[in-house]
């Protein structure tokens, strides 16, 4: 469980996010086929998947929905529950707060830090924002142990040594800019810009061979 690759731990989030919905429209079993045109994939993909996290609740049915759903629970979820912070309170961080805060039971964003006093005090869905000096003591107190970062670019790397001092062992990077951090620290980056880029090339190629 702990080598499964990036894109099956994708993948696998994608299914829950799906089948949660799935719940909601009171259906209790699904189909391989079915959740895989719900993600645009191969019904192949997502029995591969299931088997790599050791459920087998296949039967004339399909997958019964709540038992895959903790199934995949029982892969990325952290028995404890794990605490998120976003740090940098501007538009972004504000979204991404509201966004995220209680989506899921075992990640819960606890806190928020900025530098600009304006900002500290202020709450997003209950999310209390505080100053950034403070960040060791709200960390630690808190039992913080993830970031998702939002700064300006021109501070980010800055900004993530900080959090690695203060503790922070996984960092989600909205920011334009690569950062570097040491073993022990896992970096997910997420350019916004690259992403639409890469949107873009596809559009482009698609109208080239449609002309």
């Amino acid at each position: 469980m702990n080598n499964l690759p990036g894109k099956t731990i994708e993948r696998l989030s994608a299914y829950r996010r799906v089948l949660l919905n799935y719940l909601t429209k009171n259906r209790d079993h699904i189909f391989s086929h079915d959740l895989a045109k719900l993600l645009y994939i191969t019904a192949v993909q997502v029995r591969r998947d299931v088997m790599l996290i050791g459920y087998a609740g296949m039967h004339k049915n399909g997958y019964n929905v709540k038992e895959l759903i903790a199934g995949i629970g029982e892969v990325l979820d952290s028995k404890e529950g794990q605490k998120v912070a976003v740090v940098g309170f501007g538009h972004l961080g504000k979204a991404i707060t509201g966004y995220f805060a209680g989506k899921r039971s075992k990640l819960d964003v606890a806190a928020s830090f900025d530098t600009n006093h304006q900002k500290v005090g202020a709450k997003v869905k209950g999310v209390k924002c505080f100053h950034f000096n403070h960040l060791k003591t709200i960390t630690k107190n808190k039992k913080i142990s993830i970031a998702i970062l939002t700064v300006p670019p021109n501070v980010a790397q800055d900004v993530t040594n900080k959090l690695v001092e203060a503790g922070i062992k996984g960092i989600l990077n909205f920011t334009t800019v690569p950062l570097n951090v040491p073993p022990g620290v896992y970096l997910e980056e997420h350019d916004m810009i690259t992403s639409v880029e890469k949107v873009a090339f596809y559009v482009k190629k698609k109208n080239k061979a449609e002309k």
